[in-house]
């Protein structure tokens, strides 16, 4: 069954490396430039292992509650894997203490009060030996100002950005969105490369634009998309997940 599974799932990596090849390609990039997430989430550990075995090695979860306990399954599976863990879902000031046992990066930090919690639970994990790195993290942009579905003010962005960098213990790395509903991607993903640019000219380190997922990648990397996070062209509909 894992053999018929590992078979399905090299098939879809092939595709979505051929569609990210080809978008790379038409705006001029190197493939190089653009990292592939796999967005695990609902799905069980095995596939994660199965996906470390195919080489990818970037993971991402939108969940703390199954997060924690797959990454800790797939560390069990592949012990020798180097699996490093995203979080890509809305995150609340409580869960992290819990993120940062498991995450190597959180691409949803939203708030100013989110930053100085991950940057108390970096702390605390790295004092207690839980951790011995500090956190990589992104700003989540909100490209239409909908509370509903989060994310930061384009026009606060350089306000939350000096924050994270005030706090220590984080590391900001860029900015990630979603391109809203109902609004043309490419028109979004413009949107938020501007945003990317003028980050850069007072944190030169923030380069990570993470942007574009199964339905819109290739317009994301028009639009100077550094990672692309792949869940249903990769995995398949939505999965069950592990225990």
């Amino acid at each position: 069954m894992s053999a018929d599974r590992k078979a399905e799932l090299a098939a879809s990596l092939a595709q979505v490396e051929e569609r990210i090849a080809a978008a790379c390609k038409a705006a001029g990039r190197d493939r190089d430039e653009v990292r592939l997430l796999a967005v695990t989430k609902t799905f069980p550990a095995l596939d994660a292992a199965l996906l470390t075995d195919l080489g990818a090695f970037d993971l991402a979860e939108n969940r703390d509650q199954e997060a924690g306990a797959k990454a800790e399954e797939v560390a069990a599976l592949r012990p020798d894997a180097r699996v490093r863990w995203h979080m890509v879902g809305s995150l609340q000031r409580n869960k992290a203490r819990s993120v940062v046992r498991w995450a190597d990066e959180v691409q949803s930090v939203d708030s100013e009060r989110l930053a100085d919690a991950l940057a108390k639970a970096t702390r605390s994990a790295l004092d207690s030996g839980q951790r011995d790195h500090p956190l990589d993290v992104l700003i989540q942009v909100s490209l239409d100002d909908d509370p509903k579905r989060g994310g930061f003010r384009v026009n606060e962005v350089g306000r939350l950005a000096e924050r994270i960098g005030h706090v220590g213990d984080l590391r900001l790395r860029g900015l990630m969105a979603v391109a809203p509903l109902g609004i043309d991607p490419a028109e979004a993903f413009e949107k938020l490369a501007r945003a990317s640019e003028r980050l850069r000219e007072d944190h030169p380190n923030a380069r990570e634009l993470s942007a574009g997922m199964s339905n819109d990648l290739e317009q994301a990397i028009a639009h100077g998309s550094t990672c692309v996070r792949v869940g249903t062209a990769l995995l398949g509909g939505r999965g069950l997940a592990s225990p």
